[in-house]
């Protein structure tokens, strides 16, 4: 797993690519939680986009740092142009406990 953090207006984007599974979970955690708290109240997009494989357990992560988010009074939203991605967030109902946008603006 590889991450680029940017400004975009207000909002702080975390661009992933590679795999995000067991392996990469520290990582990011780590990435994730950084972000959040750099961005404290405000809103932090994952982009998924490079995202070759995400597991169940990269799906906890992202989660967990959604709830971190809201509890610092900002939000994480996920970008994913992907159907298969978008396809798996429906079918789980991932994206009905987190904003799945198609853009990053």
């Amino acid at each position: 797993m590889s991450c680029r953090v940017t400004v975009i207006g207000d909002a702080t984007v975390v661009s992933l690519s590679g795999e995000l599974d067991l392996a990469s979970v520290p990582s990011l955690r780590s990435v994730l939680v950084r972000a959040i708290d750099d961005a404290r109240g405000a809103t932090v997009l994952v982009d998924l986009d490079g995202v070759s494989a995400l597991d169940d357990t990269g799906l906890g992560i992202i989660l967990g740092a959604a709830g971190r988010a809201r509890e610092a009074g900002g939000e994480l939203v996920l970008v994913a142009t992907s159907a298969r991605l978008r396809e798996r967030f429906a079918s789980t109902g991932f994206s009905r406990a987190i904003e799945v946008r198609d853009s990053i603006r």
